[in-house]
């Protein structure tokens, strides 16, 4: 494993009883004090995936090394390694707040540090919380909470399990400030979601998973230049049996019984092949009604992904 790489999965599977594969082979390195964003649909195996990370799902193949050590055969010190923010709001609802993050600190062998434990708190807007107990918490100060508890024993990776699932738009727009002032402070952070916006305003490195496989990884400066792709469609005033001759450099789609020409083209090129397009199509007597332009989004991107594996 190299020096800048603080996790990695090779071969990792899971299939249960009944042959009923819930994680197909995934290789996969993450970058120390990176934001990686794993994408995909309700039940597409982004909480089995961390769940065999953290070790609370045994793979049926494949290893696991984070920080250094085998997932499995050096639990306790991989385990040390890693924060866990899970989806479900589940806290001791009758502790108080500071109590609660203090005895998950000790749970992994740390001795006493209030002074780290107060600056989390500080950090998450909860000191001013400390005394109250759970159930007087509003659910996105128990989503802080959760934060605070992962955080209590200092890893170096934390994972974030659909943080943002349930809550209001400011307080999402307040947690990715969260996440982005953690990651600042040295930790590796990888989220799973089903928010498009949340993988573009928030990560570094994006994957996409679907039916337990891992069909995209890759960096989200490349994926927005993928964004920048746009569509033009024109509606021809008569419809096409096919494709002129001539017309092969711009791989235009016919479409909608001949009636709809699309061409896709980088919007950000200094030469968009547009206007010349536009002239081969007049020499050649094909004339059009209307014309419209599309950009190409992180969704479209994940919608054809999940598509082709449907």
């Amino acid at each position: 494993m190299s020096e800048n790489t603080i996790l990695r999965l090779e071969g990792v599977t899971k299939t249960y009883a009944g042959g009923v594969t819930a994680l197909s082979p995934v290789n996969l390195s993450i970058r120390k004090g990176e934001i990686f964003a794993l994408l995909g649909p309700n039940g597409a195996g982004k909480t089995t995936l961390i769940s065999i990370i953290c070790g609370i799902v045994t793979p049926s193949a494949g290893t696991i090394t984070v920080a250094g050590h085998d997932a499995q055969r050096d639990y306790k010190a991989a385990r040390r390694a890693i924060g866990l923010v899970p989806q479900e709001l589940s806290t001791d609802s009758f502790e108080s707040v500071l109590a609660t993050v203090t005895f998950s600190r000790r749970l992994f062998g740390h001795g006493p540090n209030p002074a780290y434990i107060e600056q989390i708190l500080r950090d998450l807007s909860l000191w001013d919380k400390r005394k109250s107990r759970i159930l007087e918490l509003s659910g996105g100060m128990k989503r802080r909470v959760l934060i605070a508890k992962a955080l209590a024993h200092e890893p170096q990776i934390l994972f974030l399990d659909e943080p943002t699932a349930g809550v209001d738009v400011a307080l999402r727009r307040d947690m990715w400030k969260l996440v982005h002032r953690l990651r600042d402070n040295g930790a590796t952070i990888i989220l799973t979601t089903h928010y498009i916006e949340e993988a573009e305003e928030m990560a570094d490195r994006v994957g996409v998973i679907n039916r337990g496989k891992l069909l995209l990884v890759e960096e989200k400066d490349a994926l927005m230049k993928k964004l920048g792709r746009r569509q033009l469609a024109l509606t021809l005033a008569e419809p096409l049996a096919a494709l002129p001759a001539g017309l092969e450099q711009w791989h235009l789609e016919l479409e909608a019984d001949g009636r709809i020409l699309r061409y896709t083209f980088d919007a950000q090129a200094e030469h968009t092949g547009i206007p010349s397009l536009l002239r081969a199509l007049s020499d050649r007597g094909i004339s059009f009604s209307d014309l419209e332009t599309k950009r190409s989004s992180l969704e479209d991107i994940f919608v054809d992904l999940v598509r082709e594996t449907a």
